[in-house]
């Protein structure tokens, strides 16, 4: 495993800034029409967006997928890997597929393959981040950033992360007052690393 680098930069989103982004996002999916019978969730990053997506949709029909992908902050497997296939039964149905961020791209383009082998007549894609060198572009996406984005369901994961990492506790101190100038309440982060 290679080192964490000490030169990432990071996003910490609040989760008002989040809801405000799928609130913008629903008026989007609204505006162009698009009325899906399912949505569907790549977990975990997806869950809780979709879950909220599925709320102010008014889309109740929610599943998920999982993909396995990252294994450190920036890095990840050579390709992703299906690690949970869809349960519900999405032929002929519309879909609108949900994911945090895309990242590589490659997750979403999986996903989206599985879902037109199970079936699904269209899909389309909704992150709240993009990144440039994604190479799949979700049909809906709040905000494209270079940053590695700590949302409020992985924190403690991206916590783990750095200490665990090769440079672990050297880097720690480091990381923290760039996640804290990010966003991250510095209190929070102390009792998440007490605990670990």
């Amino acid at each position: 495993m290679k080192a964490l680098a000490s030169n990432i930069d990071y996003e910490v989103p609040t989760w008002n800034q989040i809801y405000e982004m799928l609130l913008s996002q629903t008026q989007k999916i609204k505006t162009q029409n698009y009325k899906p019978d399912f949505i569907v969730a790549i977990a975990r990053g997806g869950l809780v967006p979709a879950r909220i997506l599925s709320d102010l949709l008014e889309t109740p029909n929610l599943s998920f997928i999982q993909i396995e992908f990252y294994t450190n902050i920036n890095q990840t497997l050579q390709e992703p890997i299906l690690k949970q296939t869809l349960t519900t039964n999405v032929t002929g149905k519309k879909i609108l597929l949900i994911d945090d961020i895309s990242d590589t791209g490659k997750s979403l383009k999986l996903a989206k393959t599985h879902l037109q082998h199970q079936g699904a007549i269209e899909i389309k894609t909704a992150t709240l981040y993009e990144k440039p060198q994604s190479v799949t572009t979700p049909d809906f996406y709040e905000k494209q950033t270079t940053d590695w984005v700590v949302f409020p369901w992985d924190i403690k994961e991206t916590l783990r992360k750095i200490i665990h990492s090769p440079l672990g506790k050297r880097i720690l101190k480091q990381e923290l007052a760039k996640l804290v100038k990010a966003g991250l309440p510095k209190q929070l982060a102390e009792k998440l690393i007490k605990d670990m």
